[in-house]
């Protein structure tokens, strides 16, 4: 094991991945800004305790899937032993046990925040709204139905990113339902980057993937086949958000839509050059394909929040 991971808190930093963060802090972020767009307040209270419970979220995740995942992930690391990154249990990272108890600890808490956010911003649905946030995951990763083994963890992960998350945190900040929400044309485009971004997580893992019995996009369609859909998905996100940006109007401010689109169709022209490369087994180029499509939904998502919180704050109209 490498030098930095030496100490506990290395080991579970590690462990916390905190480089994917973003994948679900800015949908999360995203639907703050729509709530404080459609409420045409800020509540700070809301934004805390909303970002508090995605970190609790976040972190039973990460935890849950490493630990639900382990065999499929020593399946990887017995057949690359110096081709893919560290596994945190396969690699002595971390125990098995340790990860199961953050994991529940972390589900606990978020439960705990929305809880506490229910009765401090008398959101009287804030409780159920998490458990189903959590249901999905667990649905995704916790045996018996652990759908993201039998071809439907895709789709799980992009309503639950894409759709899910967002809507929740707009009704903790602003306290009402998706029918009430001006921006939901933005959402459409952040559903398909999501699943996007859902397939792309599969294509380092595509043969040890298939070894393991685990069914994703990848290993049904091949390598080619994901990278193809991705593509076409992010193309049609930027459509998507391009139309959406318009019909948010003036909720969302011209500059915030015109930089948003711009950001996705450059980040997809990358990932078109750089997808030849990035076939069966070549993890960096893979890396590199998907860094550009976490850019596209990750920097394109945070120029939209920003954006619908500035037309509010400082009058931008469009």
């Amino acid at each position: 094991m490498s030098e930095p991971l030496r100490g506990a808190w290395a080991r579970w930093r590690y462990a916390a991945k905190p480089a994917s963060w973003p994948k679900l802090l800015v949908p999360a972020a995203l639907g703050q800004a729509l709530g404080i767009s459609a409420s045409g307040t800020v509540d700070l209270r809301a934004l805390g305790l909303g970002m508090a419970f995605c970190v609790a979220l976040l972190l039973f995740v990460v935890f849950w899937n490493d630990f639900f995942d382990r065999r499929v992930d020593r399946i990887k690391r017995e057949m690359f032993p110096r081709g893919c990154s560290p596994k945190t249990i396969p690699d002595a990272i971390l125990p098995a046990s340790a990860l199961f108890v953050a994991g529940a600890v972390s589900g606990g808490a978020a439960l705990v925040v929305a809880s506490w956010a229910g009765a401090e911003l008398g959101r009287s649905h804030a409780l159920a709204g998490a458990a189903a946030c959590l249901a999905i995951f667990v649905g995704y990763s916790v045996p018996p139905v652990r759908i993201n083994a039998r071809g439907g963890g895709e789709w799980l992960e992009t309503f639950g990113v894409g759709l899910a998350l967002p809507l929740y945190q707009a009704y903790l900040q602003a306290g009402r339902g998706p029918a009430s929400l001006e921006g939901l044309w933005l959402l459409p485009g952040l559903l398909l980057l999501a699943r996007a971004s859902a397939i792309a997580s599969g294509l380092s893992d595509e043969r040890s993937d298939r070894r393991g019995g685990k069914v994703t996009f990848t290993t049904k369609y091949g390598n080619a086949a994901a990278r193809r859909a991705c593509e076409r998905l992010v193309s049609w996100g930027a459509l998507a958000w391009a139309v959406g940006t318009r019909l948010a109007l003036p909720q969302l401010p011209a500059w915030a839509g015109f930089l948003a689109v711009l950001v996705v169709l450059t980040n997809w022209r990358r990932m078109r050059a750089a997808s030849a490369a990035a076939d069966t087994d070549a993890f960096a180029a893979q890396a590199r394909y998907k860094q550009c499509l976490h850019h596209a939904l990750w920097r394109g998502g945070a120029i939209l929040g920003v954006g619908l919180v500035s037309g509010l704050l400082w009058g931008a109209r469009g």
